[in-house]
C-alpha cells in the first residue's frame, strides 16, 4: 500500500487545495441551518421580511460561493487522480520491464492487464472519491452532531447517541467487504485470461470445433465473477437500510419531543428545524459513507494488488567497470553449469561443459524437454545459473552488465512475437537508429525480402497483432531480420527455421556467414546440423556428445539413429 500511495507524494499541493476548496463548502452546509432558523424565528415568526430577505440574500450568497469552490475542487480532484493514475501505470508497466522470467512467471498475463487497467482505474475512482466527498462525508457527520449539540442539547442527543454504533457498523462492513472486493478482482483475473486465450486461440478454437466448450469455460468464469460482485454488493445494500431506519427514528423523536418542548416554550421552532436539518445531513452523509466506503474498499483491495507487483524485488544484478573488456569476439565457454528452475527440485541442465570459438555456428540437438531452449535462456541471463559458470570471452557473465551481454545478443525465440505496425517497425525494432538501407540488407539475409515487396504497402504493409496475417516461415524470416540488424556478435535461433524450406534455409544460413558473429543454432534437421562447425546432442539435460557431424556420426548411436530417421537408405550409405 505504501508504495502506491507514495506515488501521490508530487500531487500534495493539490490535494490540499482540493480538501481546502472542501472544506469551504463544508462549513457553508454546516451554517445553512443556522441561518435557516434565524430566518423562520426572527422573520417568518415576527412577520419580519427585513430579516427574511437579510438572512436568504446571505445563505444565496454563501451556496454560490459554495458552488464555485465545488467546481474548482472537482478540477484538482481530477487533475491528482487522473494523473496518479498516469504515474501508477507508468511504475507498473516499468517495474514489469524489470521482472526476470521467473518473476514473470507469479502473475498470469491476464492478472497483470487487469491490474494495469481495472485496479488502476478503481484507485483512481477512490482518489477522486477522496478528493470530492469522502472526508467531506464523515466531517459533515462531526460537523453536524456537534453544531446539532450546540443549537439544544437534549434534542440533539436523539440525532448523536446512535452514530457511534453505526460508525462500528460501517468498519466492519469496510473489513468485510475489502476481502470480497479482493475475490472480485481475481475472479476479474480469471475472465480476462479466458478472453485472451481464446482471442489468440481462434483458429485452433475454429478447427477443432470447440465453440460450445470454450463458451461453457467463459460463462463459468463470468457467472462466478456475476456471483461474487453481488454478493460484495449485497452486503453494502444490507447496511444502507439500517443506517436509514435507525437514522429517521432518531429524527421522528427529535419532531415528537421537540414539538413538545415548543408547545412549553422551552425551545425555538427555528431551533427544532435546525436540528431535523442537521439530522437529514447526517443522515444523508451516512448513506453516502455506505458507498464511499466500498469504494474505498474496492480501491484498497487493488492497491494490495498493485502493491504485489511494486514490491516484487529486482534481481541482484553483479556489474563490472565500464572500462572492463567488452563483448568482441562471442567465444563462449560453460564450465561444469547446471541449472534449476526456481521453486522446483528437477535439475534441468546437469554439468554442461563445452567451449565455443568465436564466429563458429553451432547446432544444438536434442528431443522435446532436453533442455536446449534452456541452454539458450542462460547465455542472456534470461535465468541465472544455478552452478558453474558461463564465459563470454574470458569473462564470466554474471560479471558482465545485462544491458552490455544483451545489446551484443540478436535472439530469435521459438514462437516468432511481432508487435502490431509496419514490416519496417517490426524490423527496425531490434535496432531503433536503423536505416533504410540497413533494413533491406538484413530483409534480403533472412530471405524476406522478396515477399515484403510484393505486400500491398511493400515496408509500409501494417502487421497484425502478433503476426496473424503472415505465414509461420514469414513470421519466422522477419524476426530473423530483426535480429540480424543489430550486427550481433552472438546469435541465437531457437527452433527459427523449421518453417523454412531447405533451399530458403541454406541460402538463410549462407548469408549469415558474412555476419561476424557467433551463431547457435536449435534444429531438428540433420541437413541443418550437418553445415555447423560442432553439434551439441542433448539428452535429459546433459551434453551427451559433441563435435563435428563426421565425429558424432561415427561415435554417437544417438546421432546415428536421429540422422537414419530422416534420411533414406542411399542416403545413409554416402553419409
Amino acid at each position: 500500500m505504501r508504495r502506491v500511495l507514495y506515488i501521490l507524494k508530487p500531487y500534495r499541493l493539490a490535494m490540499f487545495v482540493a480538501w481546502g476548496l472542501m472544506l469551504i463548502e463544508l462549513l457553508v452546509e454546516l451554517w445553512h441551518p443556522l441561518f435557516m432558523a434565524k430566518i423562520i424565528d426572527e422573520g417568518i415568526i415576527k412577520g419580519d421580511m427585513g430579516e427574511v430577505m437579510k438572512w436568504g440574500g446571505i445563505m444565496i450568497g454563501l451556496s454560490m460561493f459554495s458552488f464555485a469552490a465545488g467546481i474548482t475542487n472537482s478540477f484538482f480532484s481530477s487533475y491528482v487522480s487522473q494523473g496518479f493514475g498516469f504515474d501508477v501505470r507508468a511504475s507498473v508497466f516499468k517495474k514489469i520491464q524489470t521482472f526476470s522470467f521467473h518473476q514473470l512467471g507469479q502473475f498470469q498475463t491476464s492478472s497483470l492487464i487487469t491490474r494495469l487497467t481495472n485496479d488502476v482505474t478503481q484507485i483512481q475512482n477512490t482518489i477522486f472519491m477522496s478528493l470530492r466527498i469522502a472526508m467531506r462525508a464523515p466531517l459533515l457527520i462531526i460537523g453536524g452532531a456537534t453544531m446539532a449539540l450546540l443549537v439544544n442539547v437534549k434534542l440533539a442527543l436523539f440525532l448523536v447517541f446512535p452514530i457511534p454504533l453505526l460508525i462500528i457498523l460501517l468498519i466492519w462492513m469496510m473489513n468485510r467487504s475489502g476481502k470480497m472486493f479482493r475475490f472480485v478482482q481475481e475472479r476479474l483475473d480469471k475472465v480476462n485470461n479466458i478472453m485472451q486465450e481464446n482471442l489468440t486461440s481462434m483458429r485452433l478454437i475454429k478447427a477443432f470445433i470447440r465453440k460450445k466448450y470454450e463458451e461453457g469455460r467463459f460463462n463459468k468464469a463470468n457467472a462466478n465473477l456475476r456471483d461474487q460482485t453481488v454478493k460484495a454488493l449485497r452486503l453494502v445494500e444490507l447496511v444502507a437500510p439500517i443506517l436509514l431506519f435507525v437514522m429517521n427514528v432518531g429524527i421522528l423523536a427529535i419532531l415528537w419531543f421537540g414539538a413538545i418542548e415548543v408547545n412549553q416554550s422551552n425551545v425555538k421552532v427555528g431551533e427544532v428545524v435546525a436540528i431535523v436539518n442537521y439530522g437529514f445531513r447526517v443522515t444523508s452523509a451516512l448513506s453516502i459513507l455506505t458507498w464511499i466506503i466500498m469504494a474505498i474498499s474496492r480501491g484498497r483491495a487493488s492497491a494490495q494488488r498493485i502493491s504485489e507487483v511494486l514490491e516484487v524485488k529486482e534481481a541482484e544484478i553483479k556489474r563490472i567497470n565500464d572500462n572492463e573488456k567488452c563483448i568482441c569476439s562471442g567465444e563462449v565457454e560453460f564450465q561444469h553449469v547446471s541449472f534449476t528452475y526456481p521453486a522446483t527440485n528437477e535439475q534441468v541442465l546437469s554439468n554442461l561443459t563445452f567451449t565455443v570459438k568465436s564466429r563458429e555456428t553451432v547446432a544444438v540437438m536434442g528431443a522435446t524437454g532436453s533442455g536446449k531452449t534452456t541452454l539458450f535462456q542462460l547465455i542472456p541471463r534470461l535465468y541465472e545459473a544455478t552452478s558453474g559458470n558461463i564465459l563470454i570471452d574470458g569473462i564470466d557473465i554474471s560479471k558482465l552488465p545485462v544491458e552490455s551481454l544483451r545489446h551484443a545478443i540478436g535472439f530469435v525465440p521459438q514462437e516468432s512475437i511481432l508487435f502490431t505496425g509496419s514490416v519496417r517497425n517490426n524490423i527496425a525494432w531490434g535496432k531503433e537508429d536503423a536505416s533504410m538501407e540497413e533494413i533491406i540488407q538484413c530483409a534480403k539475409d533472412a530471405q524476406i525480402h522478396n515477399t515484403i515487396i510484393k505486400l500491398p504497402q511493400q515496408y509500409e504493409t501494417k502487421i497484425g497483432q502478433k503476426g496473424v496475417n503472415l505465414s509461420g516461415g514469414q513470421k519466422q524470416r522477419l524476426a530473423i531480420a530483426r535480429a540480424l540488424i543489430r550486427k550481433p556478435t552472438l546469435l541465437f535461433l531457437d527452433d527459427s527455421t523449421s518453417a523454412l524450406d531447405l533451399k530458403t534455409e541454406a541460402n538463410l544460413l549462407a548469408a549469415l556467414e558474412k555476419y561476424h558473429c557467433t551463431t547457435f543454432i536449435i534444429t531438428q534437421k540433420i541437413a541443418t546440423a550437418m553445415k555447423a562447425d560442432q553439434i551439441l546432442l542433448l539428452e535429459d539435460g546433459k551434453l551427451i556428445a559433441n563435435g563435428t557431424h563426421e565425429h558424432l556420426f561415427a561415435n554417437s548411436g544417438l546421432y546415428r539413429d536421429i540422422y537414419k530417421s530422416q534420411f533414406t537408405k542411399g542416403e545413409v550409405a554416402n553419409g
